[in-house]
């Protein structure tokens, strides 16, 4: 292989460009996949980027330690293998197509491309049997363990609605006539999941990976289980066991919406609500905020302090003490902002509270949409 062409390919394995264009191509050739963390996809096809590319410039290099490992992960997660297939074969065909296209760009011969192409292919092939050989090998395992069974029925109960029978229940360590608190975690590595797994044990229950995420039923709160720094965790109150389906869903939908730490499902009731309607949050922000200009650095000042001014309970100095401001600049700009929209905010404006939350949402929505 020329220098030129080992470039080309060193360079396309640390494109974080590409790298998001091969995440976005697996998730939407496989649902099963995309219902994994976008930075769970994204941690495996760097790595399995990394080894093809790598086994391709070097053969002697090939390493399936990577293939072997995400076939194992996948099989702990619960994705069938024909999804998990489907999603690495997206990814290595667009890789394989970016990488012909720098190639000719770059004046490779054709011939040398398509020798590459070939070698390429192999190397790739071997990857995917190494997946296979990784999932097979865990599945089995994973079989042989109580930890499926629990796991196994975990997803029974949240995704398919229909629980078990009581006796299956009381195996487990449930009860069908005790009410449960669904956990949903942001944790998809294996390894850190059982890590989480453990601390969450402390308060009853049982866990086990759902979609991709460390997911479970506490028989106690567990809002005070000790997090890492950058571990998510979202708790419901508890539940009767025919509720967790819809439950379980509004906790991942919330998992989405909050950062790391540990939250009470219905804290995040209100933006749950909102980002459930998204064309209707752009219809109000239209119709509210449709004067102000998103590129204008002063519009946005204005609708910044506004959002913080709700979000301060419609109080001038604790607004100004989080912006940093005096409360004068404050109420000035909410007086600006009044003069150019629709939304009266000032003080002793009577707002009402339905009223506070549309302007609220226009505001969160106007600000959160790009420029």
């Amino acid at each position: 292989m020329t220098p030129l062409l080992r470039r080309i390919l060193d360079d396309l394995a640390a494109d974080e460009t590409v790298l998001d264009e091969l995440v976005k191509a697996a998730r939407s050739e496989s649902a099963e996949v995309a219902r994994l963390p976008e930075a769970e996809n994204r941690r495996h096809i760097q790595v399995l980027l990394s080894a093809a590319l790598r086994a391709t410039a070097s053969p002697g290099e090939a390493d399936y330690t990577a293939a072997e490992a995400l076939g194992a992960d996948r099989a702990a997660q619960g994705v069938p293998l024909t999804e998990l297939l489907r999603g690495v074969q997206a990814g290595r065909t667009h890789a394989g197509r970016v990488a012909v296209e720098r190639a000719r760009a770059a004046g490779v011969p054709d011939d040398l491309i398509l020798e590459t192409v070939l070698d390429a292919g192999r190397y790739t092939g071997a990857l995917e049997h190494h997946i296979v050989k990784g999932y097979h090998a865990a599945e089995l395992q994973l079989s042989r363990t109580v930890r499926d069974a629990r796991t196994q029925l975990l997803r029974s109960l949240l995704l398919a609605g229909h629980p078990p029978a009581p006796e299956e229940l009381r195996r487990a360590g449930l009860h069908p006539d005790v009410r449960y608190f669904c956990v949903v975690s942001d944790v998809s590595d294996p390894a850190r999941a059982r890590t989480l797994e453990q601390a969450l044990l402390e308060f009853g229950g049982v866990y086990g990976l759902v979609e991709g995420r460390l997911t479970g039923l506490a028989a106690r709160s567990p809002a005070r289980v000790p997090l890492d720094g950058d571990v998510l965790l979202v708790v419901a109150p508890a539940v009767a066991l025919a509720e967790l389906p819809e439950v379980h869903r509004l906790c991942t939908a919330a998992a989405r919406l909050a950062g790391p730490g540990c939250h009470d499902l219905t804290a995040l009731a209100s933006e749950l609500a909102l980002t459930a309607q998204p064309v209707l949050g752009g219809l109000l922000t239209t119709a509210l905020l449709g004067a102000l200009d998103p590129a204008n650095p002063f519009h946005r000042e204005l609708a910044g302090t506004a959002l913080a001014y709700l979000d301060h309970g419609q109080r001038l100095r604790p607004t100004a003490e989080a912006l940093h401001l005096h409360p004068n600049t404050v109420r000035y700009r909410l007086d600006r902002l009044a003069e150019l929209t629709p939304l009266a905010l000032a003080e002793n404006s009577g707002c009402r509270v339905l009223d506070a939350v549309r302007s609220w949402w226009a505001l969160h929505c106007w600000l959160t949409t790009p420029a």
